[in-house]
């Protein structure tokens, strides 16, 4: 077995976040390789990311992103566990990421959860208006209101919506794999999208 050095380990958990154990760990097991030890602990991250939930976010970070000459920005806060993650360039670079996309997909609120019951009533009492017009009764008619209401949660929810920059996962996806990655609970706490003249 080759012999880890200590810039190998403090390397892989700054690109990481990883304990040092478990960057040490996985570079022996990769034989000192970086990708792959990176790859090992975002597989082994990624059973613990779960589990990680129910953990504690009071550390992070708030950035401010700002688009078209000053004629759009956002605000955002995420948080993590420690200030060591919340140092980290991986997720320094996450949290930029998602205000980008908070610029480039306008959410109206963080999850399902935050959309007021007003708001969600006068949707379903507008997907059924349609339905009636469309003439299903019923069932049916239940069914066509929920799926479209699923489909307002998709495009005004953050964590549910397409990644920008990879719209084959979701936000949610996105944060997910970098608890895997990263080893802490990330949780994006709130933001606000400012327009010019809005």
């Amino acid at each position: 077995m080759k012999k880890i050095a200590a810039a190998e380990v403090k390397k892989l958990r700054e690109k990481t976040g990883a304990g040092m154990l478990e960057a040490r760990s996985a570079l022996s097991e990769a034989d000192g390789d970086q990708e792959r030890a990176e790859e090992i602990l975002r597989k082994k991250g990624r059973v613990k990311a779960g589990k990680r939930a129910e953990h504690l976010a009071r550390e992070g970070r708030i950035d401010a992103y700002i688009h078209g000459e000053g004629r759009l920005g956002v605000l955002l806060e995420v948080n993590c566990e420690t200030d060591f993650v919340a140092r980290n360039q991986e997720f320094k670079s996450l949290v930029h990421d998602l205000a980008l996309h908070i610029a480039a997909s306008a959410p109206l609120c963080v999850s399902r959860d935050q959309v007021p019951k007003e708001v969600i009533d006068k949707e379903k009492e507008i997907y059924a208006e349609q339905a009636r017009i469309e003439g299903k009764r019923g069932q049916i008619l239940e069914k066509i209101v929920n799926g479209r209401l699923e489909k307002f949660y998709q495009e005004t929810c953050l964590l549910e919506q397409p990644f920008v920059k990879n719209p084959d996962i979701t936000v949610q996806e996105l944060i997910t794999g970098k608890i895997a990655v990263i080893g802490e609970n990330i949780q994006v706490k709130r933001f606000t999208r400012y327009i010019l003249g809005e």
